[in-house]
């Protein structure tokens, strides 16, 4: 297959038209003329999985690797030391970022990883009601999303309402109407935010929340006559309980 037929796939099941206007997904590195010989997913890309793919390969990940502006192209530094290896491999990159949040990642970890119930979604944020109480939710997410801890805002016993976004969605609290909202990379002023408002906030994480990317795009590319690979992308943060 081409390269612009995988793209025209992908852009049909998650429109790259829905990404958010500071966002950078689509075609990263490549030509859509050049034939496809694999297909390789995974949350974001490095230099093992570079290496380790054949000539030709397109890697299809979450993170765009040209993030903001790139003035120039210095091949001892990311993130253009591994556009310059792909290129000699004639291998090619794009990313599903916030288009995949809205049209799949968010909707699959509330319902498939968490089992919660849909009772309300809005572009990034999904939302379910019910009854949980303290205890039993952070025994969920802490089994769910594999967190040894977990840093939580404003805590409350009794919960009758969840939001959750994937990744880094702190940015989005005055979009959330619930008791509790689950969501990555929470800073130290968006948790005072939070506490101001009596909202409970619990950090699940920016990897662990979002590492079901390269499955769920594995299950809707495996329709395709293309082998289709995935590759683990490496926590770039490590727990270390020696000291």
């Amino acid at each position: 297959m081409k390269l612009q037929e995988v793209y025209d796939f992908l852009d049909r099941i998650s429109p790259f038209e829905l990404q958010e206007k500071w966002d950078n997904s689509g075609l990263i590195v490549g030509d859509m003329h050049r034939e496809v010989s694999q297909v390789v997913v995974s949350l974001d890309i490095d230099e093992a999985m570079i290496e380790e793919a054949k000539e030709e390969t397109l890697f299809v990940v979450h993170h765009p690797l040209i993030f903001g502006k790139l003035t120039q192209l210095d091949f001892s530094k990311y993130p253009s030391n591994l556009i310059e290896k792909m290129i000699l491999k004639r291998q090619s990159l794009v990313a599903l970022h916030t288009n995949f949040d809205q049209t799949h990642l968010n909707r699959y970890v509330f319902e498939k990883v968490l089992g919660l119930k849909m009772a309300h979604e809005a572009p990034f944020v999904c939302m379910a009601r019910g009854e949980w109480c303290y205890k039993e939710l952070l025994e969920l997410i802490k089994k769910k999303f594999d967190l040894p801890t977990l840093k939580v805002v404003g805590k409350k016993e009794k919960i009758t309402s969840i939001a959750l976004t994937t990744g880094a969605g702190a940015s989005l609290i005055d979009m959330v109407d619930a008791d509790c909202f689950l969501t990555g990379d929470i800073k130290y002023h968006d948790a005072m935010k939070a506490m101001s408002e009596d909202l409970m906030m619990v950090d699940i994480g920016h990897y662990e929340s979002e590492k079901f990317f390269a499955q769920i795009l594995y299950d809707e590319l495996k329709v395709l006559p293309l082998l289709v690979i995935i590759a683990q992308s490496k926590n770039p943060f490590e727990i270390d309980n020696t000291i």
